[in-house]
């Protein structure tokens, strides 16, 4: 991609998320209770499956790296939108906001990945449970939690040097919360129909190939559940996946709307609402989901409140 000479920007001032002043104080003190419940709620649900010796399972193995992703994820984006809420003008440099992007855009990856790999992991529980301890070994388990971590980082990185390398030289006001791609082409002075092309290739390739994995890996443990003869035995396997279901759907759902979708029928202020809900939302409504509907977490949560007592 050829760069273009001019007087490129220092730093970015972040819209946010609403401009009218009366509704500032009131969502500061929502998206802060969100951010606290999210930080309690993943790294609790961590500790809880580390401090189990029953939870020491592939399957909260990958829950627990999930949660992980999950807080870190928040992370990147929510602090800085509370200063949104706080400032007359939330100011980000240019290099901090690249950073944000990319990590960012590492843990968005890693997580819908992560969704995937435990697509599989629920597969091989339910459809080959003799072999599951073999086939689940701890170095296959790690190895599928690095490919996502070292995949996304490498796409982060691409993508962080694809979008910092255009030239900025006009307006710096970024109309969203945290630095994304979709308002910051929108300031680009130089030529971002590539970068468009990229985003729309490495986004479809990679939400598709997880989605195709989870729905593939969800057919055959449907068509074990359907052949289990035993009514308990089918709520069972069922139980045992339906949290993973339920959190693929929310998180696969609002990303597929917000970016595999031509570039010409975004609109920001919908997007910025929708990057709410995956940002801020599921980070925290994914330790609800696998705590409250997981009868092992249930009874590991018992257990700290009743030794604490």
């Amino acid at each position: 991609m050829a760069l273009i000479n001019c007087t490129q920007v220092t730093t970015f001032i972040l819209v946010g998320l609403i401009g009218r002043q009366e509704l500032k104080t009131p969502l500061f003190m929502i998206f802060l209770s969100i951010y606290l419940f999210t930080a309690v709620g993943n790294l609790g649900l961590i500790l809880v499956i580390r401090a189990d010796a029953k939870l020491n399972t592939p399957m909260y193995f990958f829950l627990s790296n999930l949660a992980a992703v999950d807080f870190c994820y928040s992370s990147t984006i929510t602090p800085k939108m509370l200063g949104n809420f706080l400032y007359t003008q939330n100011v980000i440099t240019f290099h901090a906001c690249a950073a944000q992007f990319a990590f960012f855009l590492t843990f968005m990856v890693s997580e819908c990945l992560l969704l995937a790999s435990m697509a599989y992991d629920r597969y091989v529980a339910i459809c080959s449970p003799l072999l599951y301890m073999v086939t689940m070994s701890p170095a296959i388990c790690i190895q599928l939690v690095a490919v996502p971590y070292i995949y996304s980082f490498l796409m982060a990185l691409f993508h962080s040097i694809l979008t910092f390398r255009l030239c900025y030289c006009g307006s710096n006001v970024i109309n969203h919360f945290y630095c994304d791609d979709m308002p910051l082409l929108r300031l680009a002075c130089s030529d971002t129909h590539s970068k468009q092309l990229w985003i729309f290739a490495c986004a479809g390739v990679t939400f598709i190939s997880s989605v195709l994995i989870v729905f593939v890996s969800y057919m055959f443990i449907i068509s074990a559940i359907l052949r289990m003869r035993s009514a308990e035995g089918r709520r069972k396997a069922f139980s045992t996946c339906s949290s993973h279901m339920l959190a693929v759907t929310i998180f696969y759902g609002t990303l597929i709307f917000m970016y595999l979708q031509p570039s010409s029928s975004h609109s920001l202020d919908t997007d910025k609402m929708a990057s709410v809900f995956y940002t801020v939302i599921i980070p925290m409504l994914n330790p609800l989901i696998y705590s409250l509907r997981n009868k092992d977490v249930k009874e590991a949560l018992k257990k700290v409140f009743i030794n604490r007592n």
